[in-house]
């Protein structure tokens, strides 16, 4: 079900105009696949306004997010209740007077503030004995195959048969900004190869981008490194690569890190959040996968180039592990920088204009 699928989720009461909560999963590319929940809601709900609980950090994506009315930003500790926190949470989610929450992580703690907020639906899947918090519970998660099945299933009538395909995530940054955000940083106006060599995990780091950024770089094209503050030692690495003609482009700003996303003629990424970015707002993207799936963690919106290694098959692939245990990370290893290098060229030279 994409942009111009003619199969969408069957419109409901149009004359239902209650908000509507998503208390969604809070790291970043998982913040972006909740986008296809808000576009299932808004097709089953034209009229209902949807609301994004959402962390600080991630708080600019909603910016960009079509259909969603706002995002409440609040930081809840990861480790702890923090009853009064969840209380004040409450008071603010009450006062907004929501008919409906859907509460897509299966915690304990992520159904406390809907419940003492009075939300009359609360839907979820069974999970650490919500009984009482989640009064519209649903059963079957593990049955799901993917994330976003399990996430967007939430957002169909309770046992509705799953789509042949889902509506993809979008973000959409006006050119206006990114032009705006191209001269504030004094990058002019050639298109660019966006490198994004951060990741959850240590095993889904590919350790070539140095000498991709020196390919690149070779061929006269412009190299930005986009990651958050603990990419900078990653990004100074590949600075130095290319003989100081990379920008470093990492900081603790997300806005920062979607517009260059934006900006970008084409980005290269480990599987992570920023991945994720910078197909949601249609830039052709190469995700790069060794101990994780494609099928399972690629973005909706489809890759330019989904990369992974093809000299061996290897048993212990995916493992889906933090850290590789197998085999001396052959799955990232045996990528060829030269090879990625090619393709990220062939992809900037066939776009029709400068980003």
């Amino acid at each position: 079900m994409n942009l111009n699928s003619p199969k969408r989720v069957e419109m409901e009461d149009a004359a239902d105009t209650r908000p509507i909560l998503i208390v969604p999963y809070m790291w970043i590319g998982d913040f972006v696949r909740g986008h296809t929940v808000v576009r299932v809601l808004k097709q089953r709900w034209p009229n209902r306004p949807v609301d994004l609980l959402v962390t600080s950090l991630c708080a600019p994506l909603v910016d960009y997010m079509p259909g969603v009315r706002a995002g409440i930003v609040w930081d809840l500790p990861r480790n702890r209740l923090a009853l009064a926190k969840q209380r004040r949470l409450a008071s603010e989610l009450r006062a907004r007077g929501y008919g409906t929450a859907l509460v897509l992580p299966r915690t304990w703690k992520a159904a406390i503030a809907p419940t003492l907020a009075g939300i009359p639906e609360r839907v979820g899947f069974f999970g650490e004995a919500r009984f009482g918090l989640i009064n519209r519970m649903r059963w079957g998660e593990k049955a799901l195959p993917r994330f976003i099945d399990k996430n967007a299933a939430l957002a169909l009538p309770d046992g509705a048969p799953l789509p042949p395909e889902w509506p993809v995530p979008q973000l959409v940054v006006p050119s206006e900004e990114t032009a705006r955000w191209r001269r504030a940083n004094g990058l002019g106006s050639r298109s660019a190869v966006a490198l994004a060599p951060g990741s959850v995990g240590a095993s889904k780091r590919w350790t070539y981008y140095p000498q991709v950024a020196r390919l690149l770089i070779e061929r006269g094209l412009d190299v930005w490194v986009v990651g958050g503050p603990g990419e900078k030692g990653l990004a100074q690495d590949i600075v130095t690569a290319g003989g100081g003609k990379v920008r470093d482009l990492t900081g603790t700003d997300l806005r920062n890190g979607i517009l260059a996303m934006a900006a970008a003629g084409v980005a290269i990424s480990n599987d992570s959040g920023l991945m994720h970015i910078a197909a949601a707002v249609g830039t052709p993207t190469m995700g790069i996968f060794g101990p994780t799936s494609p099928y399972l963690w690629a973005p909706l919106n489809g890759l330019a180039a989904t990369v992974v290694q093809t000299k061996a098959e290897l048993a212990c692939q995916p493992c889906q592990r933090t850290v590789c245990t197998m085999n001396d990370h052959r799955c990232m290893r045996d990528i060829d920088a030269p090879y990625v290098a090619d393709l990220a060229h062939r992809l900037l030279v066939t776009q029709p204009s400068v980003r």
